[in-house]
């Protein structure tokens, strides 16, 4: 994709220099951070980051916006949704660009991204004619009990570089039409992919005269936004998509002033591979979801955990499979795989590799740094297929680089135990055409994760499901199903229709 840097920060309203908070204008007083992409290591283009008043400021107005939005009737709240997008749609290809440019996403991944914030639009409109509650029954005469829900509040949104967009998008657009505001510190990685998507969202506030800071932006470090957004009371749900130490210390702040929390953390995700799986379908499942994204997503396949009776058929097929992934510069067409995210991220890809050989694992393909003129900027490497067993310490931590550890079982037990042993547990997966396996795999002795799939990979989630996952993950669930419940307050409501005061429970007062 051939794509001039300029041309795209222009059509998408960047500038060589942008103001990095948004609270209904564009501003901006604190260092000026340079955006870096992992395709060469060049600067693309700089942000000026907020301050602790920048950030102070973001949240009042944001409140301000709120208190009018909350009043507006849910089903309107839907269409400024619905046009916001249609306007993702007519700007899908270059914010889908700029993904790839800034997070070393490929083409399909960074355009696919952005398909998953207009799906999630699509969803949410619906959503928004859609906010029940329910009729309970009463055990007093001439009483009625129903359960109703209003708006929570200002939603605070933390996001990762692996997702610059489509997390916000799963966040925002359920609590817009729910009646909520939000205000979003974005990855330090990705802050350009932030400022044009609020730009985009600012358009279609303004064309509606709705106050545009129900989508608030503070591009800013830890100690500027960061701790001050955990710590603050007037955010009544904070939303954070990243590492597990993270979100142990967001937790910890935001319960400690009673608020809600919701966590989307780390994945440690396996595949079991049994003896009558269809292992054409299982080499492709297990590539995209261990190669996608350069394994840099949440649901990257980390572990294979497959029958004796097959291990070195499939093993044989995945390095072939390896050996024929393109990996180049991800806006060029045909390439499969880009680079990592940043140095720290090869350094710490190689530590792993180094920590699985001094626990006896065996690499069989891949692992190397790759340089040349083809490969600028230090951040490429081949992706690792790794012979382990279950019990390496290295086995059950989450690196976020394209490792994938093959581990041997015997009984389907043993296999279902090895999957679940690890802190984390977002995704998993089972490769069967047994009924009886496929069963046990997704009953309640069988994946502890949030996300069980049977003959399919670990990534690749649909907005319409619940996304999140148990344990260390975090327990968190965001886009489909009721997930909208978690940006709204619940509240129970019962009506006296007679002329007496009958209490629950038979009780007799008086």
């Amino acid at each position: 994709m051939k794509i001039s840097t300029s041309a795209l920060l222009k059509k998408l309203g960047l500038k060589a220099v942008n103001e990095g908070v948004f609270d209904g204008k564009w501003s901006g007083s604190g260092p000026v951070v340079p955006s870096i992409s992992p395709i060469d290591g060049k600067v693309i283009a700089s942000v000026r980051t907020a301050t602790a008043a920048d950030y102070e400021h973001a949240v009042t107005k944001a409140q301000h916006a709120f208190q009018l939005w909350q009043t507006i009737p849910a089903p309107k709240r839907g269409e400024l949704i619905r046009q916001f997008g249609n306007a993702l749609r007519e700007t899908k290809v270059e914010l889908g660009a700029l993904v790839s440019l800034e997070a070393g996403k490929i083409i399909a991944e960074g355009q696919g991204e952005v398909q998953e914030m207009i799906d999630i639009c699509d969803f949410a409109v619906g959503l928004s004619r859609q906010l029940y509650g329910l009729t309970i029954a009463s055990e007093r005469y001439q009483h009625r009990m129903m359960e109703q829900w209003h708006p929570l509040g200002v939603v605070g949104i933390i996001s990762a570089f692996n997702f610059p967009v489509a997390v916000w998008a799963w966040n925002s657009a359920l609590a817009a039409v729910c009646g909520d505001s939000t205000i979003w510190k974005p990855s330090g990685q990705t802050t350009l992919c932030a400022i044009a998507t609020i730009k985009i969202a600012e358009r279609v506030c303004r064309a509606n005269d709705v106050d545009p800071a129900i989508f608030s932006l503070t591009v800013g470090d830890r100690v500027a936004v960061g701790e001050p957004m955990a710590n603050d009371k007037r955010i009544p749900l904070i939303s954070a998509t990243g590492s597990c130490a993270m979100g142990k210390s967001i937790a910890l702040n935001v319960q400690k002033r009673f608020g809600k929390v919701l966590l989307e953390l780390g994945g440690n995700n396996a595949i079991i591979v049994a003896p009558s799986a269809d292992l054409d379908l299982a080499t492709r499942g297990i590539l995209f979801g261990a190669v996608g994204t350069a394994g840099q997503r949440c649901t990257t396949t980390r572990r294979i955990i497959v029958h004796e009776s097959i291990e070195k058929e499939l093993t044989k097929r995945l390095v072939a499979a390896y050996k024929q992934v393109p990996i180049g510069n991800p806006l060029e067409a045909g390439t499969l795989m880009g680079p990592l995210i940043n140095l720290p991220t090869v350094d710490a890809m190689q530590k792993a590799i180094a920590e699985l050989k001094a626990e006896g694992g065996q690499v069989l393909y891949g692992g190397e740094k790759l340089t040349g003129k083809k490969y600028p900027g230090g951040r490429y490497v081949t992706p690792c297929i790794a012979k382990a067993k279950a019990h390496y310490k290295i086995v059950h931590e989450e690196t976020f680089a394209p490792i994938l550890y093959v581990i041997t079982y015997k009984n389907l037990d043993d296999a279902i135990a090895w999957q679940n042993a690890v802190p984390q547990g977002l995704s998993s997966a089972i490769f069967t055409n047994e009924l009886r396996e496929s069963e046990k795999f997704l009953s309640a002795i069988g994946s502890d994760c949030g996300i069980a799939n049977v003959n399919i990979g670990t990534s690749g989630a649909e907005i319409g499901g619940a996304f999140g996952g148990e344990k260390e993950t975090g327990g968190g669930r965001e886009s489909g199903s009721d997930c909208w419940k978690t940006y709204m307050r619940r509240q129970t409501v019962t009506i006296n229709y007679s002329a007496s005061l009958p209490l629950a429970q038979g009780i007799k007062f008086g």
